[in-house]
């Protein structure tokens, strides 16, 4: 179905902009998402889409065209003015397309795992770009799933999507407590390990190649007591220069890919 909108005082231009508040989005169990690749997985992913707005004075290619007639089958889409896109657009540049949809939230038991899992663990993770950075992270090298302990940011924040280009949608990913991530990952014979500055083991001296989950904490604090007392064992990445740690996007790739390699990346 398709409809116009020219006003940006229509009711549903406000409703994106309340939707760009995290109380907003939780209130109304909706999210945005802006831009085609970060729409379009969304929409493959099997999120129900409310609306889309389009504008094809910004973009009327074919390949656009023919996802908003897809799109068009299962919600509506609004046809809109540049005036009126540039008001909701969250990022500069837009390309001329965005969709607000209903947020999913598994849950512990919803993974699916692989025979021989992988797992991210996040704690406390307080940047969206570093959430959505990980997660980029994580499509990349396939892991089962990301758990997002105690969040202190919404996985669904625009610039979590903007950052992770949208792999909110490509990975599993559950939010949860601590505790429950711990207990979860014993019953599931997981070893985890915890990534501190107080560790002696270095993760490239460490075997990834049965089932494992690395914790990954704050730069600014790193990991509670909690995991570093819990962990099955601590590891951590050389540090040969001045500065005691790295952004927790770059350590959690570089963990991740050296046991990728481990394993043959398969």
């Amino acid at each position: 179905m398709f409809e116009k909108i020219t006003s940006p005082q229509n009711p549903k231009v406000k409703n994106v902009l309340h939707l760009e508040k995290a109380s907003e989005r939780r209130k109304q169990n909706l999210f945005i998402a802006e831009g085609f690749r970060e729409v379009k997985l969304a929409f493959d992913a099997g999120f129900n889409f409310k609306y889309t707005f389009f504008c094809p004075e910004i973009n009327n290619s074919y390949e656009y065209q023919l996802f908003i007639r897809q799109a068009s089958s299962q919600s509506i889409v609004y046809e809109v003015t540049r005036a009126v896109f540039e008001k909701v657009a969250y990022r500069e540049n837009s390309d001329g397309i965005l969709a607000i949809a209903e947020a999913k939230y598994l849950k512990l038991a919803d993974i699916v795992l692989t025979d021989n899992p992988f797992i991210i663990v996040l704690e406390k993770v307080e940047k969206p770009g570093n959430l959505g950075a990980v997660l980029r992270t994580a499509d990349a090298a396939k892991v089962d799933a990301v758990l997002v302990c105690d969040p202190q940011t919404d996985i669904y924040n625009p610039n979590a999507i903007r950052s992770g280009i949208g792999c909110v949608f490509t990975n599993q990913v559950v939010c949860c407590t601590s505790e429950e991530a711990l207990l979860w990952l014993r019953n599931k014979k997981i070893k985890n390990y915890a990534a501190a500055l107080t560790a002696e083991a270095f993760y490239h001296e460490t075997s990834f190649v049965t089932p494992s989950a690395i914790i990954m904490g704050t730069e600014a604090d790193g990991l509670t007591e909690f995991w570093l007392k819990n962990a099955d064992a601590q590891i951590k990445i050389p540090m040969r220069g001045e500065i005691d740690s790295l952004n927790v996007s770059t350590a959690t790739a570089i963990i991740t890919f050296e046991a990728m390699r481990q394993r043959g990346f398969k």
